[in-house]
């Protein structure tokens, strides 16, 4: 059975990465990030997000989101999500364990939110008997696949400024989203407050980045991953990753290349007269087939079927895949 399009987190990881963790092994190095290896990598965050950027390497994708909602909350505040969002969907409630703030997931048409979307959660703030909207968290690209554009962020970002929230993103792909707008990684995160970067869906080995754009909210956050387990003792590896994935480009390549396969892949399924329900802004192709295609299918591939009342599947290209990969797919069609 092959998994390839299950997930990108199936995919191994990235040679050069692996290369570099290893190097990292050879002595002695000090512990809990007082590295050179962090400091490097701090130093190319801010290359590519500004000098005011603070970055927290941790562990997991689900501990860059609980911490970067942690340090920025108070437990009678809440956080609005569109109602697909991965900390809503996947996390097994760890940010409303963790935070102890209540989740608003909103209903999208395609897991994007909007200044109007999130205007009537405002009702009531000030009123003690409701939970305080603080945080407004978006996932870049969605769960559904599809990229916020520069000009959706700048309405985001001037609704949360102009009414006292925070925005925070959630990047697990965020380099498929830098590069399917061909645009920079700070720019597909203009206007955010904090940042979960991804990075093991895309090459990466293990572990994830916090990165707070706005360095006012990080006062706690030091604190907070220390409690919540994702201080990494040897950190040396975590951050060493992020130094050839940063610095020689590796995020753009193999996100490139991620793309790219999804929209070979997309292409073909419109070909055959399949409806593609989600814009192809990433690496992720969510198609409607028929009972017979998908046993037909099943027979070869695991895929996800995201939603059993419409026959929507769900197809994830990793990096590793190629033209070659999606033609044997279609084939089977």
């Amino acid at each position: 059975m092959d998994i390839l399009f299950l997930s990108d987190n199936t995919a191994p990881a990235d040679h050069r990465i692996v290369q570099a963790v290893a190097e990292a092994g050879i002595g002695y190095a000090k512990s809990y990030g007082s590295d050179k290896w962090t400091d490097e990598a701090d130093e190319l965050f801010k290359r590519e997000f500004g000098e005011h950027t603070l970055y927290f390497p941790v562990l997991t994708g689900t501990g860059a989101n609980v911490i970067s909602l942690a340090s920025a909350l108070s437990t009678y505040q809440s956080i609005l999500c569109a109602e697909t969002a991965h900390i809503a969907c996947d996390e097994c409630g760890a940010v409303e364990r963790f935070t102890g703030s209540k989740l608003v997931p909103i209903k999208t048409p395609d897991g994007k939110l909007t200044p109007e979307m999130l205007k009537p959660c405002l009702a009531h703030i000030g009123f003690e008997h409701q939970s305080q909207p603080k945080v407004v968290s978006i996932s870049q690209t969605t769960e559904t696949g599809a990229a916020y554009s520069t000009e959706e962020l700048k309405a985001l970002s001037d609704f949360t400024k102009e009414n006292n929230l925070i925005l925070h993103i959630d990047g697990s792909r965020i380099a498929n989203a830098a590069a399917g707008m061909s645009l920079s990684l700070n720019q597909v995160c203009e206007g955010a407050d904090i940042v979960s970067f991804g990075g093991t869906k895309n090459g990466l080995m293990m572990g994830e980045a916090v990165l707070f754009l706005n360095p006012k909210l990080a006062e706690s956050a030091k604190y907070v991953r220390k409690q919540y387990g994702q201080l990494f003792s040897k950190m040396r590896y975590v951050s060493a990753q992020f130094i050839p994935y940063l610095r020689e480009s590796i995020w753009l390549e193999n996100a490139h290349r991620a793309n790219t396969v999804a929209g070979r892949l997309a292409e073909g399924f419109t070909d055959k007269g399949i409806t593609i329900k989600y814009p192809v802004d990433g690496n992720a192709v969510f198609a409607h087939l028929s009972d017979e295609q998908i046993k037909r299918l099943s027979e070869k591939y695991l895929f996800y079927v995201w939603d059993k009342t419409e026959n929507l599947c769900r197809f994830v290209c990793p990096y590793t895949a190629d033209e070659s990969d999606t033609e044997r797919l279609l084939a089977l069609l």
